[in-house]
């Protein structure tokens, strides 16, 4: 009790709150500028923490990077760009939503369940860190090739009613992701000499984020304005109440939320995964199982429901092996890994018993944090609204604009501006041949974790491709990823017969 007491007494303290707010305008900031990320909210706090007391410091990355995570959904609902690489899996749905008149639904869905999600995560992350964290443990490159494949094969269900167009989009950015010295070799590919290409195209570059993708995105929308006159249907003007409806919706899909929530916190512990692939299979299961999938794509909030809980259950649920083991989940958590050594909060199981107080602070700060989004997010959201009074022939040069300057600033290189720019043109260029970009952009985010994971494996091996199955764990993924792929080919010959 003494240590709980002492953990509220530091968290309630007021160079806590006013830390935790004011970081939580800034993560909403950083996340919703198109190619600024939640890993670079981040980064961009650690020169800040270390003037900051060991609490304040923590509250600042837990506050900016859950925000920044929600604060993606923004720009995507309202121009469909993605403001984090975590949106990108339901922007489309989101964005025809905004089309067809229910931007404050799609709204007030992501800042709800984002909500709802980070305390789902919180509470495991509670109630169950060591023994989630001993079991993420157990993934070895076997379990983490098959978990990749499975992640990959989210681009059949993502891909809508194109799924031979998916496919190739998928092995296109596969190539892309080929690119660069990021291999298990490190010997250049596809560089053509150019120095520039070394780091490669990946989404993933050093740790920040990924221009490419937000380009993606974002100039081929710039391109399909200019070069049609009337590119999109009226998209409404007001924003209303963003909580109307939302008991509905917890009503109406309580088994999507507890899913989305408990698959984001199970992918968040898993080292090197993270919010973004918890987001992108969310979407795809909840495509895969729900009973209208007809409606997904057209502005339905039943995906975004399950993939909006996952990919913030996602960010408590990275802390898991952070704080037992001092093993990352992911980027942020790198980071943060790094601000805890420097003011002594060395993560490990010892924390527990060392230093009961600051772990109870932690948990209390995630808390704060996620019911702090109500209020923050419900303001970000009326000022960023304002964004669909202003005509569209002004709106477009300035988001582009955004996406230069966030493109930029990711490694000050002049380089990677060519590449948003060719990244965008072949945006445009798929999507106006009816080519999903999704596919794309998650060939490019989990393609070198695959090569990376399915190399180590064969090197422990030593090239006995049953190894791959020898592990319990590493068995039970690889039935899965065949029984996905064997009920999508029966389906799809199902309904090529029902046409037939």
């Amino acid at each position: 009790m003494e240590a709980l007491a002492a953990a509220f007494q530091m968290v309630f303290s007021v160079q806590t709150l006013v830390v935790m707010v004011l970081a939580s305008l800034f993560g909403l900031f950083v996340g919703a500028v198109p190619g600024l990320t939640a890993t670079m909210a981040t980064a961009l706090l650690v020169p800040i923490t270390f003037f900051l007391p060991p609490i304040p410091a923590i509250a600042a990355m837990v506050t900016a990077t859950a925000m920044a995570i929600f604060a993606g959904d923004i720009p995507g609902c309202l121009v469909r760009i993605p403001g984090t690489p975590a949106s990108a899996a339901y922007v489309d749905e989101t964005y025809r939503m905004t089309v067809k008149g229910h931007a404050e639904t799609a709204l007030g869905v992501s800042l709800v369940f984002s909500v709802i999600g980070g305390l789902f995560g919180t509470l495991v992350l509670i109630l169950a860190a060591p023994a989630l964290a001993a079991a993420a443990l157990q993934f070895s490159s076997f379990e983490y090739f098959w978990l990749v494949l499975l992640g990959l094969t989210c681009a059949v269900f993502v891909s809508g009613d194109a799924p031979l167009k998916g496919m190739i989009t998928l092995f296109l950015g596969l190539l892309l992701g080929c690119v660069g010295l990021e291999n298990p070799a490190a010997h250049p590919r596809f560089t053509f000499d150019l120095p520039d290409l070394l780091s490669g195209v990946s989404l993933i570059p050093a740790m920040i984020g990924l221009f490419a993708m937000i380009g993606l995105f974002a100039v081929s929308e710039v391109l399909r304005f200019s070069l049609d006159a009337n590119p999109l249907a009226p998209v409404s003007r007001q924003v209303g109440s963003v909580f109307r409806g939302m008991g509905a919706m917890m009503r109406r899909y309580p088994v999507q939320t507890l899913r989305g929530s408990s698959l984001g916190t199970v992918i968040g512990a898993l080292p090197g995964a993270g919010a973004d692939m918890a987001a992108w299979m969310s979407y795809a299961i909840s495509r895969r199982f729900s009973r209208e999938p007809e409606k997904f794509g057209t502005g339905h909030p039943e995906g975004l429901v399950e993939a909006g809980a996952a990919n913030n259950s996602a960010l408590a649920g990275a802390w898991i092996p952070a704080l037992v083991f001092g093993i990352p989940g992911d980027s942020i958590t790198a980071i943060v890994i790094g601000v805890l050594y420097m003011k002594n909060l060395n993560p490990g199981p010892t924390i527990f018993i060392n230093n009961p107080s600051s772990i109870y602070a932690v948990f209390l700060l995630f808390i704060i944090a996620n019911l702090l989004m109500l209020p923050l997010g419900w303001l970000c959201i009326k000022v960023a609204a304002r964004l669909l009074r202003t005509p569209r022939n002004l709106l477009m040069p300035v988001i582009l604009l955004f996406c230069v300057v966030g493109a930029f600033a990711i490694n000050n290189s002049p380089f990677d501006l060519w590449i948003l720019v060719a990244a965008g043109l072949l945006g445009w260029f798929l999507e106006t041949h009816g080519f999903p970009i999704a596919p794309a952009i998650l060939g490019m985010l989990l393609g070198t974790m695959l090569e990376e994971h399915f190399i180590r494996s064969m090197i422990k091996a030593d090239g006995n491709l049953i190894a791959f199955v020898e592990r319990p764990i590493a068995a039970g993924l690889a039935l899965l990823v065949l029984v996905v792929w064997g009920v999508s080919a029966w389906l799809g010959w199902r309904r090529r017969r029902a046409i037939t």
